[in-house]
């Protein structure tokens, strides 16, 4: 992993692939996807998408690392959706967001960070005529890739530390932890970027 994302070397194919070329097959599959409607084919979406990892190079390992953050939001929601709603809703959109995870994990994975940030900073290029800058642009989304690698670092210590304590049963225990984790994270980017003469 590298300084602020989850890029892995590799050599495969989609490694070769421009960052706009990814993402713009990202956003196709995602829409058909969810224009489907249908959990056979969120499934089938999220399977290939988990099977592509290997054919990329990537260890099945990165499988459970990219979907393990989001599960319990996956839980609640199909817990909602089932219960208010009706089960194989709650199935679809579940299989859905996995997919879509999945998918967006593996551009991540497979695109440098500097390839991602330069496509955005052109993207933005024509908003500098409505007083945009191109390059904060390019700091705010590098913040935020940052941030992926911050907040499962700060969930992998609350729970560490949750278990060393000897709780179960009460995982609420681990989200103030993970907050305070993150605010001192954020505090000392902000300070690093003041350092550095960055409003």
């Amino acid at each position: 992993m590298n300084a602020i994302g989850l890029y892995v070397p590799g050599d495969s194919p989609l490694y070769r692939l421009p960052a706009g070329a990814k993402l713009l097959v990202l956003m196709a599959v995602v829409t058909v996807v969810i224009a489907a409607g249908n959990v056979w084919v969120a499934a089938g979406a999220a399977a290939a998408a988990a099977s592509a990892y290997p054919l990329c190079g990537l260890s099945p390992r990165y499988v459970w690392r990219m979907l393990r953050p989001v599960l319990p939001f996956l839980v609640v929601i199909a817990a909602f959706q089932g219960l208010l709603g009706d089960w194989p809703t709650a199935a679809r959109v579940c299989a859905q967001l996995a997919a879509a995870v999945l998918l967006a994990a593996l551009v991540t994975l497979t695109t440098r960070v500097s390839e991602m940030l330069a496509l955005f900073e052109r993207l933005a290029h024509p908003l500098r005529h409505a007083g945009v800058r191109p390059d904060r642009v390019a700091l705010v989304l590098a913040l935020t890739i940052r941030s992926i690698p911050m907040v499962e670092a700060a969930m992998r210590a609350s729970r560490e530390a949750y278990r060393a304590r000897g709780l179960r049963g009460r995982p609420h225990l681990m989200v103030v932890p993970v907050i305070v984790g993150l605010i001192r994270s954020a505090e000392a980017t902000g300070e690093a970027m003041a350092a550095r003469g960055i409003e």
